[in-house]
């Protein structure tokens, strides 16, 4: 019974703190995107619970249990097959109910600072000034045993919390932004807290599909890639990481993802050279 009541108790709390968030500013849309995120979905979801008016999630296909995990949080769901980043999530902004939107990723959570300056200080800020239409959140990430303090990673900024009628998602194929039409962007308190990559293997799988993505978007683009290009720019992101962004200070890890950074750049333009000849041997036939 004790634990009935406990539980009763927890839920009530959560209940009241949600009824004074929105009765104190707009009420907030919380959007996310995912598919097969059955290890990471509840922890993000869990996380909006005080600050959201509603959830919608927008799911590309998934097999396992995320729906379900989805379901008990009463939110919308809806089905879209996936062609990129920007075109899922602003289909999320197109099924949101309301002007304000937080958008989250799978594996993000709002840390505890940043729910509590959701409650707190974000309906006076906007209500201070109606010129503000976006806020910028640290992003604080957790690579496979550490959190990551330097390395290039933190404060890592990220546009999450917007009104849609003045902002919406673009960006390239693997690096979607927040588009805020020249609107005032201010700082929030706390940070995001972002569980990336679980092992090696699951960042070298990243690896093999971004940096993919990456050399057909530079070869779109026009751009080129040759012998000293592969090693030059593979160099100089090992030099910039480990000199300028101080990952040596993050230790192991820093030195990990340090040379997974160069292993993605050097697969990007070594793919790069490989359209560029393929590009030029159809010419060739051509002819």
């Amino acid at each position: 019974m004790a634990k009935i009541s406990a539980k009763k108790n927890q839920l009530n709390s959560v209940a009241q703190k949600k009824n004074a968030a929105q009765n104190a500013g707009p009420p907030i849309s919380v959007c996310i995107i995912g598919m097969n995120e059955e290890k990471k979905v509840e922890d993000c979801l869990k996380s909006v619970q005080q600050i959201a008016s509603e959830i919608v999630f927008i799911d590309s296909g998934s097999t396992d249990k995320t729906l379900q995990i989805v379901k008990k949080y009463k939110a919308r769901i809806f089905y879209k097959k996936f062609n990129n980043y920007i075109e899922q999530k602003n289909y999320a902004l197109e099924k949101a109910k309301n002007n304000w939107v937080l958008s989250l990723d799978c594996d993000e959570r709002l840390s505890e600072e940043s729910q509590n300056w959701i409650l707190n200080e974000f309906p006076s800020q906007i209500q201070q000034n109606s010129a503000i239409k976006a806020f910028e959140f640290s992003r604080l990430t957790f690579y496979i045993f550490q959190f990551i303090q330097h390395s290039g990673w933190y404060p890592d900024k990220k546009i999450r919390l917007f009104a849609k009628d003045t902002c919406h998602w673009a960006g390239s194929l693997i690096h979607e932004t927040v588009d805020v039409h020249g609107a005032v962007v201010k700082p929030a308190a706390g940070d995001i807290i972002h569980y990336s990559f679980d092992s090696i293997t699951d960042h070298l799988k990243t690896i093999d599909k971004f940096s993919e993505l990456a050399a057909r978007e530079a070869f779109a683009k026009g751009r080129t890639s040759g012998p000293f290009t592969i090693i030059g720019r593979s160099l100089w992101v090992g030099i910039r990481k480990m000199v300028f962004e101080l990952a040596w200070l993050d230790g192991v890890a820093g030195l990990i993802l340090t040379g997974l950074s160069m292993t993605a750049t050097w697969c990007k333009y070594s793919r790069l050279y490989i359209l560029q000849r393929e590009a030029k041997e159809v010419i060739r036939r051509g002819q």
